[in-house]
Order: C-alpha cells, then sequence, then structure tokens
C-alpha cells in the first residue's frame, strides 16, 4: 500500500511516499480503508522535530484520519464492515482524565498515523461518523473539532449570554466559532485578514478586529465588552499572545490554552492571573467520550465543518506548505480517494 513516512527532523522535505505490507488486523482491531485525512499545525511540528523529543522516525503521520471499516478481528463488535469511522486522537484515551499513558497514543506522534491507504486500529479508538457529513468533513473532527469542544463546552461550560475571544481563523477557531454561536454566545474574532474577518462575520462572528492594523487587539475586546473583558479566550497563539489574552479577559473569567504558533519564546507576567482570578486551562485535544458528545451536537444542529482546499494523495507536500503559509480559512483535508 502506499504510505507517507516522515524519515527525519528536516522539515517538509522529509514527508516521502513510501510501500508498506498492508495491516492485517488481529483480535480486537479494525482494518480500515482511509478516505481522507487533514492537517493540523501539530502535524508541522512534527515533521520539523519541534513536538516534543520522543518520537521515533521513520513514522507515517496525521492525527486526523477517516475511513470506511474493510475487515475486523476477532472480538470485534463496536463496529461492523462498511461502517463510516474516524480514529480518535489519542487511541487510549476514552474518558476521564488525561494521563501520561494516554499521551503515548497519539495517532501521527507516539505510533503510527493515518497518512496511509489503509490503517489498523482497535475499535476502543474508533468512533462513527455522523451519518450527514462526507469523508472530507469528517476527517476535520479528531483534533481540531474535539479542541475547540473540550475547550467551550467541556471545560469551558458556555453559556447563552457568554463574550468568547477567537485568536485566528484556523480549524480549532473555526469550530469554536460554530460551537459558541449554537450555544448563543457573543463572538469577537480576530485575524490579520479583512477577508477572513469577514468570513468570520458571515459565520456569525459579532465584532471582529484587525490585529495587524489594531495591535493592541486586547484594549479594543476591553472597550467592545463595556470594559469588563470576555468570559473565554481561545487561546491558540501561545506565549506571543496570552500576555494580551489576559488581559482582555474578565476577572474570574477563563482562557483555553490551545496553540503555540507564536513565539515560544516570550516571557508570561502571572500576575494576571493572580490578580484577576482567572483559570488558564491547558486544552490538548480530548477523549473519545468528549468526541462522541460533540458527534450529538454536531448530529443535532447539522453543523458542517470549513474546509478551504482539499488536496489529493500525491499531493501531500503541497497540502503542508498550504497550512505552513496561514493563507487557509478554517481546515486543509488530504483527499485518498
Amino acid at each position: 500500500m502506499k504510505a507517507y513516512e516522515v524519515q527525519s527532523t528536516t522539515g517538509i522535505d522529509a514527508l516521502v511516499s513510501v510501500d508498506r505490507p498492508e495491516p492485517k488486523p488481529t483480535a480486537g482491531q479494525v482494518l480500515i480503508k482511509v478516505k481522507a485525512t487533514s492537517l493540523n499545525y501539530r502535524d508541522l511540528l512534527v515533521t520539523e522535530g519541534a513536538y516534543g523529543s520522543g518520537l521515533k522516525y521513520p513514522l507515517i503521520p496525521m492525527s486526523d484520519g477517516v475511513g470506511e471499516v474493510v475487515e475486523v478481528g476477532e472480538g470485534v463488535t463496536r463496529v461492523k464492515i462498511g461502517d463510516r469511522v474516524a480514529g480518535i486522537f489519542f487511541q487510549n484515551w476514552i474518558s476521564g482524565s488525561l494521563t501520561k499513558e494516554h499521551t503515548k497514543s497519539d495517532l501521527g506522534g507516539g505510533i503510527d498515523g493515518m497518512l496511509a491507504e489503509y490503517v489498523v486500529l482497535h475499535q476502543d479508538g474508533l468512533i462513527i461518523l455522523p451519518d450527514y457529513l462526507s469523508y472530507a468533513e469528517g476527517a476535520t473532527l479528531p483534533c481540531a473539532a474535539v479542541t475547540a469542544w473540550h475547550a467551550l463546552v467541556t471545560k469551558g461550560n458556555i453559556s447563552t449570554g457568554d463574550s468568547v475571544l477567537l485568536l485566528g481563523t484556523g480549524g480549532v477557531s473555526t469550530f469554536a466559532l460554530q460551537f459558541a454561536k449554537i450555544h448563543g454566545a457573543r463572538i469577537i474574532a480576530t485575524s490579520s485578514s479583512d477577508e477572513k474577518l469577514r468570513r468570520s462575520q458571515q459565520l456569525g462572528a459579532d465584532e471582529t478586529i484587525n490585529y495587524k492594523t489594531t495591535p493592541d487587539w486586547e484594549k479594543q475586546v476591553y472597550q467592545l465588552t463595556n470594559r469588563t473583558g470576555v468570559d473565554h479566550v481561545v487561546e491558540v497563539g501561545g506565549a506571543g499572545t496570552l500576555p494580551k489574552s489576559l488581559q482582555a479577559v474578565r476577572i474570574g473569567g477563563s482562557i483555553s490554552l490551545i496553540g503555540v504558533l507564536s513565539d515560544r519564546g516570550n516571557d508570561i507576567d502571572p500576575m494576571p492571573i493572580l490578580f484577576k482570578s482567572l483559570t488558564v486551562q491547558g486544552i490538548y485535544v480530548g477523549s473519545r467520550e468528549m468526541f462522541e458528545a460533540m458527534n450529538q451536537v454536531l448530529q443535532k444542529h447539522q453543523i458542517k465543518p470549513i474546509i478551504d482546499r482539499v488536496f489529493p494523495f500525491n499531493e501531500a507536500q503541497e497540502a503542508y506548505r498550504y497550512l505552513k503559509s496561514a493563507a487557509h480559512f478554517g481546515k486543509v483535508v488530504i483527499q485518498l480517494e
């Protein structure tokens, strides 16, 4: 079968097409014919050796993938041949709190991922896709959507009338916008592109700020909220934007720390966290239980993931480069057929 391997930590050029034997399921396992995968910023970090020091190369990358069950091993009862399924990000994180053991089971990191024609996963690491979604749409869910759900719903307990600040317009932020909207929240979105901000408004953003033309965007957020600050921040920038997010959130508010898109070398002053009694919560994707709860809401509201571009399987490197360019709005997908 055809697959891609990250063979070293030299960047996107280290992503190489290879031939591997087609895997076979054993007891409790499922063979999946992969139909589509989607990219996350984390996939770029893996190619650059910036995603921890414990990865072993060569590695089949990408956590997010969906496909059709074509063979099952002995004792499989959760799924059947013909089912449309997605792998969960942490194959061992079914429910409860994240543990060290769970973190060793991340697809495309601790173990081989989804950028291959066929993969074998344990039945416990699978969920059934909502039937109204295409394979390309379903491929966007395992990391970005679950992360946004975990941040705003599972941990954030978002409710009607809350205010939410979203940084950027990538996969996590566009899903967070959609989840915040169906919960009746007021949404403030930021971007360096007026066109992306216009699209955010079409999705339901109430206020938008171009952080390139308004570098002190935290002050504008403060003014837009009657000098109070927002209830929730979905913080995907990291050290480069966190100091501003600490200023933009209200006393007693929450910041979901998700991404590391900006410079990680900045010092963070902890005093605003203390003086404002803030909750700063690290969000590392989520469990199968969260994924399944999210899918029920997706199905109920018929939420459609936002896909920017779909690349064919033989253009995987081009898909990575497009993601790295930051030109995308929503998700970038690689489709196998």
